[in-house]
């Protein structure tokens, strides 16, 4: 098994506008790349599962030619409203970067 960190070349979080939370994952290769959409560890049934958000509210992009996975979400605060602890989301792409890949 091997960390989803390790495999992509960027896993990021930021804002997308003031009420949505946009995550990136980038690829250096096409091997790493087919591993992880193959795998089915990412996908936007698991995203949801682990950010705890309605799947109907998960945006869920392979973009191959890209070698990245793109995902969306609202943001469980407005930015900068009070209770919210990440004012530029870029802190919330934490818990892929463990996720297991097979």
């Amino acid at each position: 098994m091997t960390q989803l960190g390790e495999l992509a070349r960027l896993i990021r979080s930021k804002n997308a506008g003031p009420f949505d939370l946009t995550f990136d994952i980038m690829f250096d290769g096409q091997e790493s790349y087919e591993r992880v959409v193959r795998s089915k560890v990412l996908t936007a049934e698991s995203f949801a599962k682990l950010y705890r958000v309605p799947l109907a509210d998960v945006l869920f992009f392979e973009h191959e030619a890209a070698l990245a996975i793109k995902i969306s979400i609202p943001r469980p605060y407005g930015q900068c409203d009070a209770g919210d602890g990440d004012c530029y989301g870029g802190q919330q792409y934490g818990p892929l970067v463990e996720l297991k890949v097979d």
